[in-house]
């Protein structure tokens, strides 16, 4: 759907949301669970309280964009973007598109895989340093991938271009690469893989030796920080596709979301060399009605998620709120869903999660989100004529 259309519709459905409330003290609507046997393992684990719904305004800032994946904020105003068939480009701050950034790698642009998530060095102002995920193709199949490169003075032109990591083993399909790249407060770079979904990969997920489902830290050049868990890149596992990341204010913690099978959506707080239990405990099931494994939720020596979510989210790219427009958003999670699509706002106390909110679902894919200076927030339409959502208060 091309975005100035997907406005339209989404004005049309805010407005029905607004008629319709009256309270906010149950959840919110989502549909029956695919697994109703499963029970959370703590009160508040899943379908917390609905948020009151947030009066918004949703306009286009930016269009022409074919399956935009990343975005980062430039320091001196604009945002570098990715397009997943291999393209950067520089969307201004008055939405203006560039043409495509030359000097990128090819990248293995077929069904999930292609050019994905982008973040800009801490020191970007000095050295110019700009960081990529991407699906690479090599011999034997494709593997998710991280880069860095420069980024020249008029932003045309990406050189000293490398690779900081390469998955292993390759594999031949073009599924559940993850991917988003980002850093921690302490410099180190993190990296979350996916584990390229089908039966005989997924297990990897649980092998320190595979880096299939895992959060990968690094130092920015690519060297294994020696106070790594495993004496390797793997920082945590047991993932199965985590696509989201970000690291909260004020205590810095690594906070990921991975999209479950048929149920089962979560997002964890990453601990160093935890198990997150993919693909031997799930809240959800196969896409045929199987049991994951032995159909358990819980076992020993494996991580609970913070939240779940069944039906699914298919959540993408996220950020903590931390702009001036939306006074009562400060600390919560956005999250973007590409099914059923649109914006997914949780509010957390420490740890746990208090209420949720979904903003402009619909035919909508969204796939990243930012938190514009201004405090307006950017939503990166999933469409081969996608573009990016502006949202403010209304």
């Amino acid at each position: 759907m091309e975005v100035e259309e997907a406005v339209m519709r989404i004005l049309a459905g805010l407005t029905a949301m607004f008629m319709g409330c009256a309270g906010w003290a149950a959840p919110v609507e989502q549909g029956e669970p695919n697994v109703p046997e499963f029970s959370p393992a703590f009160e508040g684990q899943t379908r917390a309280e609905a948020l009151a719904p947030t009066a918004i305004q949703v306009s286009v800032f930016a269009r022409g964009l074919e399956h935009p994946w990343g975005i980062a904020a430039l320091p001196g105003g604009g945002y570098l973007v990715t397009e997943r068939p291999g393209r950067m480009r520089i969307v201004g701050e008055d939405g203006r598109v560039s043409a495509p950034i030359e000097g990128l790698p090819e990248v293995a642009a077929r069904q999930q895989g292609g050019l994905l998530d982008v973040a800009l060095s801490p020191g970007f102002e000095r050295d110019r340093r700009v960081y990529w995920t991407y699906a690479k193709p090599v011999r034997g199949g494709r593997v998710t991938a991280a880069a860095r490169g420069v980024l020249s003075q008029d932003g045309t032109r990406m050189s000293e271009v490398e690779d900081i990591f390469e998955q292993a083993p390759p594999r031949r399909n073009g599924l559940h690469f993850g991917s988003r790249i980002l850093f921690g407060p302490e410099g180190h770079v993190f990296i979350t893989v996916g584990e390229r979904f089908s039966a005989r990969a997924r297990v990897l997920a649980q092998d320190l030796g595979a880096t299939y489902g895992k959060v990968v830290r690094l130092w920015p050049d690519g060297r294994v920080p020696e106070d790594n868990p495993y004496g390797s890149a793997v920082w945590s596992y047991g993932h199965r596709n985590p696509q989201g990341a970000a690291v909260r204010p004020g205590d810095g913690a690594l906070l990921t979301i991975e999209h479950g099978p048929a149920g089962g959506d979560e997002l964890n707080r990453i601990e160093k060399g935890a198990n997150y239990g993919w693909p031997v405990i799930s809240y959800g099931e196969n896409y045929d009605g199987s049991p994951v494994g032995e159909g358990r939720t819980q076992a020993g020596g494996m991580e609970q998620p913070l939240y779940y979510w069944d039906p699914v989210i298919a959540p993408s790219g996220m950020a903590f709120y931390d702009g001036e427009l939306f006074a009562d958003w400060r600390g919560d999670l956005l999250i973007a869903s590409l099914n059923p699509g649109g914006l997914v706002r949780l509010r957390l106390q420490g740890d746990r999660v208090v209420g949720e909110e979904r903003m402009i679902e619909g035919d909508h894919r969204i796939r990243d989100v930012e938190v514009a200076p201004d405090g307006a927030v950017l939503l990166l339409v999933d469409a081969p004529k996608g573009g990016i959502f502006r949202l403010v208060p209304r």
